[in-house]
């Protein structure tokens, strides 16, 4: 009998959370980015996520485009060449030494920006916010995860995401995006981007270490005289709160496709509320003026 009980009293029983733990999170360098999307690849073989296919879209190297369902991680290159890149080659000394300090001076024909794109892991995520089904949760590492089976596909987090990450899957019609990888920061893995990265321009860690980390990169860049570093999403501001995974840039954010400003949804639901509390005190002015008419 009490076994019967048990298995019908189970189901309704709020599990026990774990325990929290030190947030983790990313900081991407985009200086130290080369393109090789090997963070993409690893993050589709650890995930199982199907290609996106092999269609030559002509932007650029680029055939990613962006973030989606079945891609967590996005390599966006990003050309910047001058309209007028002639300039004077400096001449070659007679005895064929290098004049390194002039090719430094030399001006910049052009660059290329490369950044490993993912989802920002936000301090307050507004895709959480706005999931009507509690299939949006923080978990014990202070990230942002999605679980699949209680999403219903409504589609309200990809319309608050102000970054874009969140698209439903044309298979399953859910909401998809990283994970920081769950699976392998539970058993004390790295995620599988970071671990590829060939250059550590992807860096997992305690979020706290990583801040320091990138706030003294930036000043190392500047005193090579990379003055125009800065980091993006580190800290919170008036509008969004902080990233648990930011980046280190070198022009403005909305060159790699990143709003320079982000916002969260929500801040502007209030004159929304406020319109519908002034219709429905229209409407049942309306009924009660129609009704005192009808019975007069």
């Amino acid at each position: 009998m009490l076994d019967i009980l048990e298995h019908v009293i189970y189901p309704f029983r709020r599990p026990k959370p774990p325990e929290p733990k030190t947030p983790m999170g990313f900081f991407t360098d985009t200086t130290l980015c080369i393109g090789c999307k090997a963070c993409e690849v690893a993050c589709k073989q650890w995930n199982q996520i199907p290609s996106d296919g092999f269609n030559f879209t002509g932007v650029s190297y680029d055939n990613t485009i962006t973030l989606s369902a079945t891609t967590w991680r996005h390599v966006a290159f990003v050309e910047q060449f001058p309209a007028n890149t002639d300039h004077e080659i400096p001449p070659i000394a007679s005895d064929r030494t290098i004049d390194i300090d002039a090719i430094l001076r030399e001006p910049k024909g052009g660059r290329w920006l490369m950044m490993s794109d993912v989802c920002k892991h936000c301090s307050t995520a507004p895709c959480q916010l706005s999931c009507p089904t509690g299939a949006i949760i923080v978990n014990e590492f202070s990230d942002i995860y999605i679980q699949n089976d209680i999403c219903n596909g409504c589609g309200y987090c990809v319309a608050a995401c102000p970054f874009g990450v969140i698209t439903r899957s044309g298979s399953d019609g859910h909401a998809h995006k990283c994970t920081l990888c769950f699976d392998r920061q539970r058993d004390g893995m790295t995620p599988a981007c970071a671990k590829a990265c060939p250059t550590a321009s992807i860096q997992f860690g305690p979020v706290e270490e990583l801040r320091a980390r990138a706030h003294q990169r930036v000043e190392d860049l500047a005193a090579r005289g990379v003055t125009d570093a800065f980091l993006y999403g580190d800290a919170a501001t008036d509008r969004y709160s902080s990233m648990h995974a930011f980046f280190l840039l070198t022009d403005v954010p909305s060159r790699y496709g990143l709003p320079n400003n982000p916002e969260l949804p929500q801040r502007h639901l209030a004159g929304d509320y406020l319109r519908s509390v002034i219709g429905t005190a229209i409407w049942i002015a309306i009924f009660f003026i129609a009704l005192f008419a009808h019975a007069v």
